[in-house]
């Protein structure tokens, strides 16, 4: 009778302990799975998981050195609008549709010449304490560097022919300007990257004239002995973004 009673007993607990321990497990797995531990921050192997190194630091041009500058908000009045530009190359991370900062209003006179673009942008950068460097001409806009007290190059700006109204140019000068030299990249680094990539986007171009700036290089580029547009490198990831914005190059004048 023992015997039975036991073995009665038995095929009870065969069955309760099974489901205790099947609810322990799930509980168990639910908890695991809400704290996130199985999840892995890089999978072995992808380039998240592999270490990049910065490229070792290289000295500035013996010209002026660029000093940290932001470019100023709105102006009072000056309306906010927004720039789309087509964009070639890596960018960082931004995107086509940009926040344009207006320098200037427009007067409604239209701008034809490189003196007349530099006399808008001279008085849009004049209250900042900035001065034009480069101006060029292109069939779309024209593009301005402007330079501090110093010399050294701070920013770029566009005026529009047809209205005059001065703003900041799209892509680097909106989203790179910023920081102090020296960066990881240097000018001679930057300038092969700058020709590596016009290989293999855009044949038959090459780098021209570098101005450096707070965060990036913009260099001319030129085929067969003529400039033909415009790119930048930032300074610190060695990314590429290719003016696109600026159509056909007509003239440039320095100063």
């Amino acid at each position: 009778m023992s015997g039975r009673f036991l073995t009665g007993l038995r095929s009870h607990w065969v069955p309760w302990t099974v489901l205790v321990t099947a609810s322990l497990l799930l509980v168990g797995s639910a908890a695991f799975a809400a704290s996130g531990a199985w999840q892995s921050t890089a999978v072995p192997g992808t380039a998240a998981a592999r270490p990049t190194a910065a490229p070792s630091a290289g000295a500035w041009p013996t010209a002026g050195q660029p000093t940290s500058y932001t470019v100023p908000s709105t102006a009072p009045n000056a309306a906010r609008t927004a720039g789309r530009g087509g964009m070639m190359g890596s960018n960082g991370g931004g995107g086509s549709m940009m926040d344009t900062r207006t320098w200037l209003a427009g007067n409604g006179t239209q701008v034809t010449t490189i003196a007349a673009a530099r006399a808008r942008a001279d008085a849009a950068a004049s209250p900042n304490g900035l001065h034009t460097g480069e101006v060029m001409q292109f069939s779309d806009n024209f593009y301005v560097e402007l330079k501090d007290s110093s010399g050294a190059s701070a920013t770029e700006v566009m005026v529009d022919p047809a209205t005059g109204a001065v703003f900041t140019e799209f892509g680097p000068a909106m989203m790179w300007t910023s920081g102090t030299a020296p960066y990881a990249v240097s000018s001679d680094r930057a300038t092969a990257i700058a020709t590596a990539w016009l290989q293999a986007n855009a044949a038959g171009q090459t780098v021209g004239m570098t101005d450096v700036f707070p965060g990036h290089y913009t260099m001319d580029t030129v085929s067969g002995g003529n400039t033909v547009g415009m790119l930048s490198v930032n300074a610190t990831t060695g990314a590429v973004w290719y003016h696109t914005w600026h159509g056909t190059f007509i003239a440039k004048e320095d100063a």
